[in-house]
């Protein structure tokens, strides 16, 4: 690796920390889990630096490493949860959420939160990150096909949910 191809890791976090937290606020349920998750992929991410062959190629490192803290994270949560048999209390989104979003707005990120991990981790990834089917599949470890198929599914079960459907989405 020469000196050109180096990581500056203070210029990826101005650039990229708040997207990354967006990314992971609307993968875990909380504003402070989301920046957790996020210190988290840019402390590996500073750990792991040497190992990063391609200086391009930080962006999409750190964002697999943010849907990777997610997942693991709310592995952690279940699994204390069944252990401890006691909910986590209910943490209340911000008294400016109201404000910002229109009712609409609510009403789609509330169907999101009920879909399955994966099928929210693709429509996140794409709708809201804009990233293309290759880029998802890379940053989730999953083949093209499984994007496509995920987010069919996805749609279809946020219609179903918006429609005042059925509201379980373990489809």
């Amino acid at each position: 690796m020469t000196d050109d191809d180096t990581v500056d890791l203070a210029e990826l976090y101005r650039t990229h920390h708040l997207q990354m937290v967006r990314l992971a606020r609307l993968l875990v349920d909380d504003m402070a889990s989301a920046e957790d998750v996020v210190q988290d992929a840019f402390l590996g991410m500073h750990r792991n630096r040497a190992a990063l062959r391609d200086s391009r190629a930080a962006v999409g490192y750190l964002r697999r490493a943010v849907v990777n803290q997610s997942r693991s994270m709310l592995r952690r949560r279940r699994t204390v949860r069944a252990h401890l048999k006691v909910a986590e209390p209910e943490i209340a989104p911000p008294a400016d959420t109201d404000v910002l979003l229109s009712e609409e707005h609510q009403e789609v990120l509330r169907a999101v939160d009920q879909l399955p991990p994966r099928q929210r981790e693709v429509l996140v990834l794409r709708y809201w990150s804009d990233m293309s089917e290759a880029e998802i599949a890379e940053a989730l470890g999953i083949s093209k096909g499984t994007v496509k198929s995920q987010a069919s599914r996805a749609m279809a079960t946020l219609g179903t949910i918006m429609q005042g459907g059925d509201n379980d989405a373990s489809v």
